[in-house]
């Protein structure tokens, strides 16, 4: 007796669907990998021509002889203070003015001319935000030329970036949570303390990470504001209990690099080579770290 036909087999549309899934999935896939590859040879390459320069003693002494000898401790504890800094300026700022436009400001043209500036200012060019730091943080707010003037500049050129990303976050988290804080008697502000925020962290903290790989190699807000191309430190000043004060200038990573570069004869290529590795494996071990602290408040999420 001839056994009857499946019932619950897949028809054929359903099995071409699932070959066109499949084949799908394979070319995303592939062009994922094709977009990794050049990235990954880029930084292999970088990493071949650096290699006979890199140790600890590069990493922990300072620049001498315009770059060619010593290592890159002051320009790398530049960078870090500068990244610092401009995150703990940007981020308080940022997140308040998303919460503003999302959850408090009423529609209207008001709101619309304050969406579009953001919009404005995420297009403007760094060089410009160089010249208003030198003009707004060096001369009229009268900070000098030091890594505070340095660090604001940065934070409003990466400003754009937090607001932008902690609105998705915000419009993430589903609106039936709110709605359940409300009809339990709670206000705007407690909802949005112990239920919206905490349920966004991980999508604010996509906006840190850009605003971090932006503050660490960018160079031409800087160059004005309070870079120096040499400056010494050492841990036994007296008083003092950090390499850099506020109202200090300093050495950075993407100054330093584009100076020997570009300005200082017979430089060894292989020092250039180890500067730029050193800039790049900085801002992966930072991203890194905010990217893992991410993922896990994501999956801490019960929604």
């Amino acid at each position: 007796m001839e056994r009857p036909a499946n019932p619950f087999a897949a028809s054929g549309h359903e099995l071409r669907k699932q070959t066109t899934t499949r084949r799908a999935r394979m070319v995303t896939l592939l062009l994922a990998l094709l977009l990794a590859l050049p990235v990954a040879l880029i930084i292999g390459s970088i990493l071949y021509h650096a290699w006979p320069v890199l140790s600890w003693d590069y990493i922990w002494l300072n620049p001498s002889d315009k770059g060619k000898a010593g290592g890159l401790w002051a320009p790398l504890i530049g960078t870090f203070y500068l990244v610092v800094v401009s995150v703990l300026i940007v981020s308080p700022i940022g997140v308040a003015a998303a919460i503003y436009l999302h959850e408090y400001a009423p529609a209207g043209r008001m709101t619309r001319l304050i969406g579009l500036a953001v919009t404005s200012l995420a297009g403007v060019p760094s060089i410009i935000h160089a010249l208003f730091g030198l003009g707004a943080f060096v001369l009229f707010a009268k900070m000098g030329a030091s890594l505070q003037a340095a660090a604001c500049t940065i934070a409003v050129m990466n400003l754009p970036v937090v607001i932008a990303a902690s609105r998705e976050a915000l419009a993430s988290v589903p609106k039936a949570f709110r709605e359940a804080c409300w009809n339990l008697g709670a206000s705007r502000w407690p909802t949005l303390r112990t239920v919206v925020l905490p349920n966004s962290l991980g999508g604010i903290l996509t906006g840190v990470i850009l605003s971090v790989s932006r503050a660490a190699g960018e160079t031409a807000p800087i160059l004005f504001t309070g870079a120096v191309f040499f400056k010494k430190i050492t841990a036994d000043v007296p008083g003092r209990f950090a390499p850099y004060a506020l109202d200090d200038q300093f050495m950075a990573m993407a100054m330093h690099l584009h100076v020997i570069s570009t300005q200082v004869s017979n430089m060894p290529a292989e020092r250039t080579y180890a500067c730029a590795f050193v800039l790049v494996a900085l801002v992966l071990v930072i991203n890194s770290a905010a990217i893992a602290l991410r993922v896990r408040l994501r999956n801490h999420r019960k929604w």
